[in-house]
């Protein structure tokens, strides 16, 4: 049976923390929770305790080790995953912990090219499957016009002292989220209230980009009322009432 030798010890590490830090890298530049340490580590991690087994000469040992350590990396990539309110971030992040734990174990295994093969196919598929997948997000539905726009309507109302802040937080709001208004009218209620109406032409997914605005302006206490909805479109209520 061959024994790990000194040197065969330094190269496998040496590949495990390597490629686990250029997978760290791509997550790093990109600030991820999970960036170049971490990955560096969860790499050597991996790579420690299968040479570990390797050292020993146990000849089942190695193939254990590596089962426990894809069970550790469950736990570990656990930690990543976060709730966003109906949806979950952190997903990638814990795969790709995964991916560097693979690439350690390939690497302590002695398969040094397959380690940076490895390596290369989880860096592909950050760098070449993203914007893939940006562009099946943002693809039209069947029977759809992609440069169709909609008209909405942000309404508020604020104390009447308060009229010239508000209003222009509403358009540094709607600036920030790329909106541009095509109209804004304010008119006085009863008592000290003041009503805002900012009309904005919207491509694309419309809740996403008012709901960032209204999240912007309910930190306001100056704001009492706020909502936003859909104008109707004059144009397509006369085809539907000529159809």
């Amino acid at each position: 049976m061959h024994s790990l030798t000194t040197l065969d010890f330094l190269i496998r590490l040496a590949t495990g923390v390597g490629c686990g830090a250029l997978i760290g890298v791509e997550r790093q530049w990109r600030a991820r929770m999970a960036g170049l340490r971490t990955n560096a580590l969860v790499a050597t991690g991996a790579t420690l305790f299968v040479l570990y087994s390797e050292a020993v000469s146990d000849t089942g040992s190695p193939t254990r080790v590596a089962s426990y350590v894809v069970s550790g990396i469950g736990f570990l990539g656990g930690g990543v995953i976060l709730r966003d309110g109906a949806g979950v971030r952190g997903l990638n992040t814990a795969a790709t912990l995964w991916c560097s734990a693979a690439v350690g174990v390939l690497a302590a295994s002695g398969k040094l090219t397959l380690a940076l093969l490895g390596t290369l196919a989880v860096l592909a598929v950050h760098l070449v499957l993203r914007p893939a997948g940006r562009l099946l997000d943002g693809a039209p539905a069947a029977g759809t016009d992609p440069d169709a726009s909609v008209r909405a309507t942000v309404h508020l109302e604020c104390e009447r002292r308060s009229e010239t802040h508000i209003r222009a937080l509403l358009l540094q709001a709607l600036t920030a989220s790329g909106l541009a208004p095509t109209g804004l009218r304010a008119r006085r209620e009863g008592g000290d209230l003041t009503s805002l109406r900012a009309t904005v032409a919207i491509s694309g997914d419309v809740a996403h980009a008012l709901e960032q605005v209204v999240s912007r302006l309910s930190l306001d206490p100056g704001v009492s009322d706020l909502h936003w909805h859909l104008e109707e479109d004059p144009t397509r209520t006369e085809r539907e009432a000529l159809a």
